[in-house]
């Protein structure tokens, strides 16, 4: 009976044994099937390297020290005087204030006595009176008859303009029997403050305005001037990231105020870039030829407004800028009168309007919308504009970018106003004289 349960446990241990070996999981007898392996990573590489970089900030222009005198006017010689025996006579030279500007004989008068002769050879005009005529005065001293005169140089204004580039002068002429006179103009010493203002147009456009030295080279350090100087400009589109750009000067005004719209104003530059003191007045104001598209030259006689004392001047010009690729037109161009009115690039055939154009149409409602920053030193005004109009009050608003048609074409152009100024004006004296 024992041995019969003991085969018993033995058959069952080997069929538990056998069980416990079919789930044990076996590894593959097949040669091809291969276990999954872990996934492979590889560095990426560019074919070259990389070349592009954030652009730089614009840095600005570093300031040159400028080899500049400011040259003050010498005391013209200009009128003599020979006390005769019973008249005064009087020479005035035509250039009287020794400025090359000649002055008009009407405007000029002995007391009340107008002039009686011309000596073209000597370039002079002639006044005789009699002592006790033309309004003189006597005086009786210790030692002397004192006959006075008063030589009255009273201009009107150049042409249909309001501006005049001589001044009030009134000259005494005593004779002395046997002493001396004396002649001056009584000069006025202004004070002032000089800043520049400075636009900058969307993405780093800059329109400048600048008073440069007689020879072109450097900025000006003084801005005092004298009637007779010619002022040298420079006007300027900085373009930076732009194509390249063709600057134009396409109005300019001055005032006394740095309100272009304030009153008495001088427009020297209308009608889409037509210079036309030159014509108005005679003067030899003009642009220079380009010699850089992004430059724009040009010279201003100085002059004062009659009857204003402070001898003070703002120049207020709207700049525009357009891509090089565009022709010079009728509303894009730098027109001189030069006996005939020239383009200071070449272009003659786009001057042909100029004659049309007027003097002085500056009116609150012509002028167009903008702020002038204004201050000491040099002041920027960032702004971004967009093809049409823009709205606000703030300085981003002045500079606008718009287009207009040309042939089918898209031009794009920028504008913005610049201010420059105070620029004193002073006036020259006449020199003592004795007899």
């Amino acid at each position: 009976m024992v041995m019969k349960l003991t085969a018993v446990c033995l058959v069952a241990l080997a069929l538990f044994g056998s069980f416990g070996a079919a789930q044990k999981p076996q590894k593959p007898s097949d040669p091809y099937i291969k276990k999954p392996s872990d996934p492979q990573q590889q560095k990426q590489t560019f074919e070259k390297d990389l070349d592009w970089k954030y652009p730089e900030d614009p840095q600005p222009e570093p300031k040159v020290d400028v080899p500049f005198e400011l040259r003050f006017p010498v005391a013209a010689s200009t009128v003599d005087v020979e006390c005769r025996e019973d008249v005064a006579h009087v020479e005035v030279k035509k250039d009287m204030f020794g400025t090359g500007q000649f002055i008009d004989p009407a405007d000029l008068t002995l007391g009340t006595c107008g002039v009686i002769a011309e000596d073209s050879s000597a370039q002079v005009f002639i006044y005789q009176s009699p002592l006790h005529e033309c309004g003189s005065t006597l005086v009786m001293s210790e030692d002397s008859l004192i006959y006075t005169f008063v030589l009255n140089y009273n201009p009107k204004p150049l042409g249909s303009s309001a501006v005049v580039r001589t001044s009030q002068a009134a000259v005494i002429v005593e004779c002395h029997y046997p002493r001396k006179h004396n002649v001056s103009s009584r000069p006025l010493d202004p004070l002032w403050v000089p800043f520049s203002a400075v636009k900058m147009a969307e993405e780093f456009l800059y329109f400048t305005l600048k008073l440069m030295t007689d020879d072109w080279m450097y900025e000006r350090p003084s801005y005092q001037y004298f009637l007779g100087d010619m002022i040298h400009i420079e006007a300027t589109v900085k373009q930076y990231f732009h194509v390249p750009l063709r600057v134009f000067v396409d109005r300019c005004v001055a005032t006394l105020t740095p309100d272009s719209n304030s009153i008495p104003r001088y427009a020297f530059i209308e009608n889409h870039g037509c210079l036309l003191d030159a014509k108005i007045t005679g003067s030899d104001s003009k642009f220079l030829a380009r010699t850089e598209e992004n430059k724009l030259l040009f010279q201003l006689e100085a002059f004062r407004f009659q009857g204003a004392d402070s001898g003070l001047l703002y120049i207020t010009c709207h700049l525009k800028a357009t891509s090089t690729s565009y022709a010079i037109d009728s509303e894009h161009r730098a027109c001189s009168y030069i006996g005939g009115w020239r383009e200071a690039s070449g272009v003659d055939g786009a001057c042909g309007s100029c004659e049309s154009g007027g003097i002085d149409v500056y009116t609150p409602s012509a002028v167009a919308p903008g702020v002038s920053s204004i201050g000491t030193g040099v002041g920027v005004t960032g702004g971004s504009g967009s093809s049409g109009s823009s709205g606000g009050t703030n300085a981003a608003d002045v500079v606008k970018r718009k287009y207009r048609d040309l042939s089918q074409a898209e031009v794009f152009e920028w504008e913005g106003d610049v201010t420059l100024g105070p620029i004193p004006i002073g006036e020259r004296k006449i020199s003592e004289m004795k007899v």
